[in-house]
C-alpha cells in the first residue's frame, strides 16, 4: 500500500477503551475515559522510558503539540519492556525526567497494547473526534505525516461540527525543589571536585568532594538539552555528550567557555553521512563518551553504533555498529549493538553497556588495524534479570554505566536493578557491590570509593568499594508481550505503508524502502532472511522450532508530490520490530506489520 487515502475512503475502525491498571499522570488526579477525548483529535503515544526511538519521537511530536494545542490531545500510553517500568513510580519519574507535558496512561499489564494490537514501541495511534482509529504510524520520522493528517482531520470535522476546540485534560505537576534532578553521569575533575551532567535541568553543575556543595552551575537555556556522558581530554577540557541536541560540546573548566566540536544540532537518519568534518556530520543521541586509543568514543544511543571524534583533525566517524538493534559480536563493522548508553576505558579494552540487550560488552584492537566486538554478560533484547555467577549465566537489567577499577575488574551501574554490579574478567564471575541505589546511570572512582549517580534520587551516593560482595537472590525474566501465532511454513511478511497526503514514494535514484529480516534462533527462518527493497517478504519458517523472536527492519523515504519542484521536501519513515511468535498448526499464515497508515 502505497498511495496515500483521502478522507473519503479513510479506514475507519472504533476505537477500543483506555485501560491501565497504573492509572493516569498529568491529569491533576482525574481518571480519564475515551468519551473525555471525545471532539478532539487524539494521537495515543504507545512508548516505554528505556526506548530511545520513544523519546525521539517525544521530541517529534512537541512541535505539532503546540501548534495544535486546541484540537489535539496526545496521550502516552506507557507500555513497559523491563520489570523495572512496570512499577508505578518509575513511569513517574520518567514522565518528569522526559519532559513529557501530556495525559499519561500506566499500562504496566499492557491491557490496552494488547487492545489496539501493537506490535512495537514506539507505535502512534490517531484517533479522529467521533472515536475512530483512522491511523497507526511504528517508529520514528511520522511528524510530518501526522502534521498532514492533523490538519485534513480538523478540516473535516469543523465541517461536520464534530470538531470540539479548546483546552485538553492536562495538568502540570508541582515541581520539586533539589540541587540536582535526574542526574545521568559525573567526572572526577583535577581539583577533586566533581562535574555532574544534570540532565532533566539542561545544566552542568560542579560540586565539592562532599557530593552536595554546589560551586557553580553551566549553561544558559539553550547550551545543553538533556546532557549525559563527560570525558576528560588530555588538555584539560571536558566533552560532554549534549544528548538531545545532536551534539558533542567542549567545556574548559578553568575558563568557563563552551564550543560545539561535533553534530550540526539534526538528528542522523538513514543516509546521512557518517563520516567527515565533525561540525558538518549529524549525529543521533549520543549518551555517554569516553577518551580511548587517541580519540573520543562515543555511544551513539540513537543508531545502535559506537562513533569517534578526533579533535586533532576534526572529524567524526563511526567506529563499530551497523545501525541494526541486537547482540551480535565480531568485526566491529560487522557487530550489532542495542542503545549503547555507558563507556569506560581500561587499558586495551573499552567496556560498553549495551542497555537494551542488558549487556557488558567490549571493544578491543584486533591483530590488523581495526577493531573487535567481545561480550562479556548478556545474551539478547529479551533476556534480563539480577543474577550472580558466572558471567555466561548472569543477568543484568538496562545497564547505563561502566567504570573502570583499580584491580581491572569492572562496575556496572545496573540501572534497573537499582545496584552497582561488579565483573571480573580475571575470574569470569559477576558479583553485586550494592543494592538499594535508585536508578543507578553512572559511577566514577575517586580514591579507595566510588561516587554513584543515583538518577532517580537526585543524587550523588559515595561508597567505599566492599571487600565482600552483597548476596541477592537471583531473578530471571523474559520480555513479555503475547505471542503471535503463525503457522510452520511460508509466511507472508507485509510491512504496510501509505504516504502521507501530498506524498508518494521517492523514486528518483532507486528504491526507496528498504527492508531487512532475521530472527531468533537463527534456525527459525529457513528461508527469507536477509536485506531487500521489497516491503513484502515471502518467508518460510521451520516447523522443528516452537517459537522465537522475528526481527524486522523497514525504512521508507516518501517525497512531496510537486511536479513542478525539482528538489522536494523528503522525509524518512523508519522502524524496528522484534515480534515473539509462537508456531502453532491453525496459526496465521499472514504477518501485517504497519510503518504508516492502516493495513485494510
Amino acid at each position: 500500500m502505497n498511495d496515500a487515502a483521502p478522507a473519503s475512503r479513510r479506514v475507519r475502525v472504533r476505537a477500543p477503551e483506555l485501560i491501565g491498571k497504573g492509572g493516569w499522570l498529568n491529569t491533576g488526579g482525574k481518571q480519564l475515559n475515551l468519551s473525555d477525548l471525545r471532539g478532539s483529535i487524539a494521537i495515543l503515544d504507545f512508548w516505554t522510558f528505556c526506548c530511545i526511538n520513544c523519546l525521539h519521537v517525544l521530541d517529534e511530536l512537541r512541535e505539532l503539540e503546540e501548534k495544535h494545542r486546541d484540537t489535539v490531545v496526545i496521550v502516552g500510553v506507557h507500555s513497559p519492556k523491563f520489570v523495572h517500568e512496570a512499577e508505578h513510580q518509575a513511569v513517574v519519574d520518567a514522565v518528569e525526567r522526559y519532559g513529557v507535558h501530556h495525559p499519561v496512561l500506566d499500562d504496566p499489564e499492557l491491557a490496552t497494547w494488547k487492545q489496539y494490537a501493537v506490535r512495537a514501541w514506539p507505535t502512534l495511534t490517531v484517533i479522529d473526534p467521533e472515536g475512530y482509529i483512522v491511523a497507526q504510524h511504528s517508529g520514528e520520522g511520522h511528524a510530518h505525516a501526522l502534521e498532514a493528517l492533523v490538519t485534513e482531520l480538523e478540516e473535516e470535522h469543523a465541517a461536520k461540527g464534530t470538531l470540539r476546540r479548546g483546552d485538553g485534560p492536562y495538568v502540570p505537576p508541582e515541581p520539586v525543589a533539589t540541587h540536582l534532578r535526574f542526574p545521568g553521569k559525573a567526572l572526577r575533575l583535577p581539583s577533586g571536585n566533581l562535574l555532574v551532567s544534570d540532565s532533566t535541568r539542561h545544566q552542568l553543575v560542579e560540586v565539592a568532594p562532599d557530593t552536595e556543595t554546589v560551586l557553580r552551575r553551566i549553561g544558559e537555556p539553550g547550551d545543553f538539552n538533556e546532557p549525559q556522558g563527560l570525558a576528560l581530554l588530555p588538555d584539560g577540557k571536558v566533552v560532554v555528550a549534549d544528548t538531545v541536541n545532536h551534539r558533542l560540546r567542549s567545556f574548559d573548566p578553568d575558563s568557563g567557555a563552551l564550543e560545539t566540536v561535533a553534530g550540526t544540532g539534526k538528528q542522523w537518519w538513514q543516509g546521512s553521512a557518517t563520516s567527515g568534518p565533525a561540525l558538518e556530520v549529524d549525529l543521533s543521541s549520543p549518551w555517554d563518551v569516553a577518551w580511548w586509543d587517541g580519540k573520543v568514543w562515543i555511544a551513539m544511543a540513537g543508531v545502535h553504533q559506537l562513533w569517534t571524534y578526533d579533535p586533532r583533525d576534526g572529524t567524526v566517524r563511526v567506529a563499530a555498529g551497523t545501525t541494526n538493534e541486537g547482540l551480535v559480536d565480531g568485526p566491529a563493522d560487522e557487530a550489532w549493538f542495542a542503545q549503547p548508553s555507558g563507556l569506560a576505558a581500561a587499558g586495551d579494552r573499552l567496556w560498553v553497556a549495551d542497555s537494551e540487550t542488558s549487556a557488558l560488552r567490549w571493544v578491543e584492537r584486533n591483530a590488523g588495524d581495526g577493531y573487535a566486538v567481545r561480550t562479556a554478560v548478556g545474551t539478547g533484547l529479551f533476556d534480563f534479570g539480577h543474577r550472580d555467577g558466572p558471567a555466561e549465566q548472569a543477568l543484568l537489567q538496562h545497564p547505563l554505566g561502566v567504570t573502570a577499577l583499580p584491580d581491572g575488574s569492572v562496575a556496572v551501574s545496573d540501572t534497573y536493578n537499582h545496584a552497582l554490579r561488579r565483573f571480573d574478567p580475571a575470574s569470569g564471575e559477576v558479583t553485586t557491590l550494592a543494592t538499594d541505589l535508585r536508578e543507578p546511570s553512572g559511577a566514577v572512582l575517586d580514591g579507595d570509593e566510588v561516587v554513584v549517580v543515583e538518577s532517580a534520587r537526585h543524587r550523588l551516593t559515595r561508597l567505599r568499594l566492599p571487600e565482600e560482595a552483597v548476596r541477592v537472590e537471583a531473578a530471571a525474566h523474559r520480555t513479555q508481550r503475547p505471542a503471535t501465532e503463525v503457522a510452520p511454513g511460508a509466511l507472508r511478511l507485509d510491512v504496510v505503508f501509505t504516504a502521507p497526503t501530498g506524498q508518494k514514494l521517492d523514486l528518483r535514484y532507486g528504491p526507496s524502502t528498504r527492508l531487512l529480516v532475521s530472527s531468533t534462533p537463527p534456525e527459525l527462518l529457513l528461508e527469507g532472511e536477509g536485506k531487500g527493497t521489497d516491503l513484502f517478504r515471502d518467508l518460510v519458517l521451520n516447523a522443528e522450532v516452537a517459537e522465537g523472536v522475528l526481527h524486522v527492519s523497514a525504512m521508507a523515504a516518501s517525497c512531496d508530490d510537486d511536479p513542478d519542484n525539482e528538489f522536494p521536501a523528503c522525509h524518512v519513515h523508519q522502524q524496528d520490530w522484534g515480534v515473539p511468535v509462537r508456531l502453532t498448526g491453525d496459526g496465521d499464515t499472514r504477518l501485517a506489520l504497519v510503518l504508516a497508515g492502516m493495513d485494510a
